[in-house]
C-alpha cells in the first residue's frame, strides 16, 4: 500500500521503518521521480515497545535508537560523502517526557546527541512529543507540560540544528492555540493517534487546523481505513480548505459504497 500512496501523490511525506525505507527507498529507488519526501523513524523509545505483548508502555519512557543514521541513508554503518543522499535524509524523532527529573535529562541527552550527529551528517528530522505514559510525578494539565517541554527543549537549539517541524497529539484549542502564539515560525502537525469513526478524524484534522496547526500525522488512521487512497484524498481536501468534515464523511462513505465496502462505522 506504500506504493500505491506514494504514486497518488496527495500526502507530502512518507514516514516509513528504517527496514522499509530501504526496500522502497534504496533498493527500488520509488522516491526517485516522487515528490513526496521519505523519511523514517529515526529512534524507538521503549513506551513505543508495543506489538501485541509486553507492557513496555506501563512503564516511564526510555531513549533508544535501533537504526543508526548512515544506515537510513546508505544502509550500512558507515557511508561515503556521496552515498549519504541514496536513501533517507529526513527522520522522525520521538521524545517522551514524564516528569521525572533523571528520566527527562537522560531523554534530552539522547536527543543532543541525535542531534549533534545529524547536523554533521546532513540529517533533518521533525520532532515528535509524546503525552507522558508513565508520569513519575504528577502532571495536572497535560497539554500546558508538553507545551512547557517544547519550549524548554527548542529554546536550548540553534537553528541549524532544530526540528524542521512538530508532531504532537492535540490537546485542545487552549493548547494549541498557546503553543502556535509561542513561535509563530514553528510548524506544529498533530497525530492521528488510534483509530476514531471517520467523522471524528476529518473533525480532528479541521479543528487542529483552525487552531494552528500546519500538518497532520495521521498514519494509523489511515492504515485503519475501509478505503485508504480515498481516506487520504478527502484529508487532503479537508486540509486545503475545500471541503468541511461533515462534507467529507458523505463523501467518503458514498464512495465506500459505490465500491461495496461496508463502513467500520456508521460515522
Amino acid at each position: 500500500m506504500v506504493r500505491e500512496i506514494v504514486n497518488q501523490g496527495l500526502v507530502d511525506i512518507m514516514l516509513m521503518s528504517a527496514s522499509t525505507s530501504e526496500i522502497l527507498a534504496l533498493d527500488e529507488g520509488l522516491f526517485a521521480t516522487s515528490p513526496i519526501t521519505p523519511a523514517a523513524r529515526a529512534n524507538d523509545t521503549t513506551d513505543i515497545w508495543c506489538g501485541q505483548s509486553g507492557g513496555y508502555s506501563r512503564e516511564p519512557s526510555l531513549p533508544f535508537r535501533t537504526a543508526t543514521i548512515d544506515q537510513l541513508q546508505c544502509g550500512r554503518v558507515e557511508c561515503s560523502p556521496e552515498e549519504r543522499a541514496n536513501g533517507v535524509d529526513l527522520g522522525l524523532y520521538s521524545i517522551t517526557f514524564n516528569n521525572d527529573t533523571r528520566l527527562d535529562r537522560e531523554a534530552l541527552t539522547a536527543y543532543r546527541e541525535f542531534r549533534i550527529e545529524a547536523e554533521k551528517k546532513g540529517f533533518r528530522h521533525f520532532l515528535e512529543v509524546f503525552a507522558p505514559n508513565a508520569p513519575v510525578n504528577s502532571v495536572g494539565d497535560v497539554g500546558r507540560y508538553v507545551n512547557d517541554c517544547i519550549a524548554r527543549t527548542l529554546a536550548g537549539i540553534p537553528r541549524r540544528s532544530r526540528p524542521i517541524f512538530l508532531k504532537i497529539p492535540y490537546f485542545g484549542p487552549v493548547a494549541m492555540d498557546e503553543l502556535a502564539a509561542y513561535d509563530p515560525s514553528l510548524v506544529i502537525g498533530i497525530l492521528g493517534g488510534s483509530a476514531g469513526s471517520t467523522l471524528e478524524t476529518f473533525t480532528l484534522l479541521a479543528e487542529a487546523k483552525k487552531y494552528g496547526a500546519r500538518a497532520a500525522l495521521f498514519g494509523r488512521r489511515i492504515n485503519q481505513a475501509e478505503d485508504q487512497l480515498a481516506f487520504i484524498r478527502h484529508l487532503r481536501q479537508i486540509a486545503d480548505g475545500e471541503i468541511s468534515p461533515e462534507e467529507a464523511v458523505a463523501s467518503y462513505h458514498a464512495e465506500l459504497a459505490s465500491a461495496g465496502i461496508t463502513p467500520h462505522r456508521s460515522n
